[in-house]
């Protein structure tokens, strides 16, 4: 059973919200009281109607003592006795806790793990796929730092992925991918094994990770990169040292201004995230979720190229169209890593209220 008191802080909370905001002066707290409203909004339906649907049957139950009314009191009481549960259920479903990222653009970071060359093969191979994602999705997908291998692989990538609810979307990419396949580099035709590792970030503003300027060491110097695709003859590139942390981030693609301006942005979405980690920290003495923990430690998916199979070890998903996935088609996964998520969450609404 849903707790009433529960029910009635979240519309006590919603009423105070609308009046708010009816009063706010200030951009950024009409903003931020908007992002709490539209959270609240469909919450606020869902009990309005399993409410209703109680009271509806309320007052058929009563009608059945009325000869003239018994008869579509009846009707009705069955109706609503079918519907109820299913509309209990709707309103679990809103109660599961949203992450307050969910609907910001992120940062996207891919290194190449073990496997050497093929490793940074493979990690190329990854940014390609999550590149086709974000077109098929029609999310913007821009480059801020890009060190590319001799052959052609990739060292390192930061990315920034802009749209509606991509955080939502892609942070269930974090941790380490693992390939088993035959390398090109590979005369024998034998399957090796390499990794590459994921992070997704999500990506934070100026107003909420402020950076005082003496906490920061920005240098300059001349962008390079293997093969010339990322070389810039102009001491453009831009390397920022968060002195605090020795959080270290660079843009190298952009003019001198455009990459202090990406870099920044790739600094705060670092230092937001672990402000995240650490608040979850917290949360998690109760709860290790497996689905969305971002544990970038964590072996999460096997790609297995010989048999065209992909894995995701931590729901044991299995799909046999690697080629389609790897052309940037992963809603399929996202959608089930998605639901596994929100279920163990609707299981922990559900034991609470037990």
């Amino acid at each position: 059973m849903i707790p009433e008191d529960r029910l009635d802080e979240i519309l006590s909370r919603f009423e105070y919200l609308e009046a708010r905001m009816a009063e706010a002066g200030d951009g950024a707290e009409i903003a931020r009281l908007s992002r709490d409203y539209a959270g609240l909004k469909p919450v606020v339906a869902a009990i309005a109607e399993w409410r209703g649907a109680r009271t509806a049957l309320a007052e058929a139950e009563a009608l059945l003592a009325d000869p003239e009314m018994a008869g579509l009191a009846a009707e009705e009481k069955a109706a609503l006795e079918a519907r109820l549960p299913e509309l209990e259920n709707a309103l679990k479903l809103a109660l599961v806790p949203r992450d307050e990222a969910d609907s910001r653009s992120a940062m996207l970071e891919i290194r190449p793990g073990t496997g050497g060359e093929e490793a940074a093969l493979f990690a190329g191979d990854l940014l390609r796929m999550y590149q086709r994602h974000a077109e098929a999705r029609g999310w913007g997908f821009e480059v801020i730092e890009a060190q590319e291998s001799e052959l052609g692989g990739i060292r390192e990538a930061v990315v920034r992925v802009t749209g509606e609810g991509v955080f939502a979307r892609l942070k269930y990419e974090s941790g380490v991918h693992r390939v088993q396949r035959v390398p090109e580099t590979e005369s024998g035709g034998r399957i090796h094994t390499s990794a590459a590792t994921v992070a997704v970030l999500p990506e934070a503003g100026e107003v909420e990770i402020d950076i005082p300027e003496g906490d920061l060491r920005i240098d300059t110097m001349r962008a390079s990169g293997a093969g010339g695709q990322h070389v810039n003859t102009t001491d453009s590139a831009v390397r920022i040292t968060h002195l605090p942390t020795g959080i270290v981030v660079s843009s190298s693609e952009k003019s001198q201004h455009q990459n202090r301006r990406l870099a920044l942005a790739v600094l705060r979405a670092r230092l937001f995230d672990m402000e995240r980690r650490r608040a979850a920290e917290d949360r998690a003495a109760t709860r290790k979720a497996q689905v969305g923990s971002g544990d970038r430690s964590e072996r999460i998916r096997t790609y297995n190229f010989p048999q065209g199979r992909l894995t995701d070890h931590r729901i044991g998903l299995t799909l046999y169209r690697l080629d389609q996935v790897m052309e940037g088609d992963l809603d399929e996964v996202t959608d089930a890593l998605a639901a596994h998520d929100q279920a163990e969450k609707l299981a922990e609404i559900e034991g609470a209220g037990a």
